[in-house]
């Protein structure tokens, strides 16, 4: 089954749009990529400046492929020229899918 990975990221409130902005001008940078299978970026909606950043890779391999290449510039941080980043703070978390349910086609 596949891998969940879930970039957690703490976005104050006045760089919220700036964060969306930047997701949306990499718009199918990660979709071409060999594994990938799903991505969401998930906006806080109540009591919390949270981001979770869900993606979906057919196996850890694919995943670590990703970030060793596109995915390490993708998380490189500011340098030089680059703006800083939008959020302060940045945990992964991992899982692997052992059950999973589609809505039933009727």
């Amino acid at each position: 089954m596949s891998v969940v990975k879930i970039n957690v990221l703490t976005v104050p409130e006045d760089q919220r749009e700036t964060l969306e902005k930047r997701f949306a001008a990499r718009a199918g940078a990660v979709e071409g990529s060999d594994g990938f299978e799903w991505f969401e970026l998930l906006r806080p909606v109540e009591g919390t400046d949270t981001y979770l950043v869900y993606t979906r890779w057919r196996t850890e391999e694919d995943f670590q492929r990703w970030m060793a290449g596109r995915g390490e510039a993708a998380h490189a941080g500011a340098r030089g020229d680059r703006p800083r980043p939008a959020a302060t703070d940045a945990t992964l978390w991992s899982f692997e899918v052992v059950q999973q349910a589609a809505p039933r086609q009727d």
